[in-house]
C-alpha cells in the first residue's frame, strides 16, 4: 500500500498535493481505491465553484458502490482531470492504476492554506487505516 510522505491526507481518504504555483491537486488514496474496487465513473459538477473544507466536490462510482469525494481544504475547483473524465475520452480506471499520479481527480485554488495544517501526515494516515 502506497502512502507518499510528501502528501497530506484526510480521514475520508483523500490526498492533496500543493503545487509550486500554490494550486493543488486532489485525489483518493491507494487504500480508498483498493476498498472501492474497479472505478468506472467520476462525477464532478463543482468546477468553477468555491467550496469549504469537508464539502462534497463530486463522487466516484465503482462496480459495486459509489462514494462521495470531500474537499481536503477550502478552495475553488479549477478543473477535473481530463485523463479520468469519460466525457473527455478519459479512463476513470487510472484512479485504480495510479492514484497518486495520473489518477488525480481535481485541481483547486486553495483559499485557506492554514487548513493544510489540520490534515494528516503520511504516518498519521497509515495509523488510521491499519
Amino acid at each position: 500500500m502506497q502512502i507518499p510522505q510528501e502528501l497530506k491526507y484526510t480521514k475520508n481518504h483523500e490526498w492533496i498535493k500543493v503545487l509550486d504555483d500554490g494550486q493543488a491537486i486532489v485525489g483518493i488514496t491507494d487504500f480508498a481505491q483498493s476498498e472501492l474496487g474497479e472505478i468506472v465513473y467520476v462525477e464532478v459538477e463543482t468546477v468553477g465553484e468555491e467550496l469549504n473544507k469537508d464539502e462534497v466536490f463530486g463522487l466516484v462510482e465503482a462496480v459495486k458502490t459509489t462514494s462521495d469525494l470531500y474537499m481536503p481544504v477550502s478552495g475553488k475547483v479549477l478543473e477535473l482531470n481530463s485523463a479520468i473524465d469519460e466525457n473527455e475520452g478519459g479512463n476513470p480506471g487510472l484512479i485504480n492504476e495510479d492514484p497518486y499520479g495520473k489518477g488525480w481527480i481535481i485541481k483547486i485554488a486553495i483559499t485557506h492554506p492554514e487548513e493544510l495544517e489540520e490534515l494528516l501526515s503520511a504516518d498519521e494516515y497509515k495509523a488510521l487505516i491499519e
